[in-house]
């Protein structure tokens, strides 16, 4: 079976070969978008392919793996349809002030329904970059390096990042729990 790299260099001279990328992640990169924007998730993972295999030369493998690549083109397409309303639907319901709450997965998988306001609240207040990383490695299983790909930050700018946010999570969900000064918090 092909790599995604031996593919995505094959699809260069055969668009036969972009095929079996589409299957192998168009899943993941619905669920990318249906968590953040729920009624455009078809079109705005449509659009991701199709900007993918325009963009398909740019890709480079020194960067991260071809996964990686595909989430970062994902999070333009997001972004651009961000740009065109007046206010991400996502970070309304992030301030809580959307009537279709694009977390609700998230909600459902707490533990308390009164902790919810509070995670909607703290991840609405980490900087983007935090809280792309944290939701790029919680949600769509992407290691921190492929993450750090994804929004264009070196590997261990990520990590501290993620740490970052994971801490500032952890302190208002378990506000007595000690902040260790060292290691991860997985």
């Amino acid at each position: 079976m092909a790599t995604d790299e031996e593919l995505l260099a094959r699809s260069g001279t055969d668009a036969s070969a972009f095929e079996p990328l589409v299957e192998r992640h168009s899943r993941a990169l619905h669920g990318y978008f249906a968590r953040r924007a729920p009624g455009a998730a078809d079109d705005l993972l449509a659009e991701a392919w199709l900007r993918a295999y325009a963009g398909r030369g740019t890709y480079d493998a020194a960067r991260g793996p071809v996964r990686a690549w595909l989430f970062g083109v994902a999070r333009n397409v997001l972004a651009a349809h961000w740009r065109g309303q007046e206010r991400p639907a996502a970070a309304a319901a992030l301030a809580g002030e959307a009537s279709s709450d694009p977390w609700h997965a998230v909600d459902r998988r707490l533990d308390a329904a009164a902790v919810a306001p509070l995670m909607r609240r703290t991840l609405a207040e980490l900087p983007d970059v935090e809280r792309e990383l944290l939701l790029l490695v919680a949600w769509e299983q992407l290691s921190p390096t492929e993450a750090a790909a994804v929004v264009g930050v070196p590997a261990g700018t990520a990590r501290s990042r993620l740490h970052r946010a994971r801490t500032r999570l952890r302190a208002v969900l378990v506000p007595s729990a000690p902040i260790p000064l060292t290691g991860d918090l997985a």
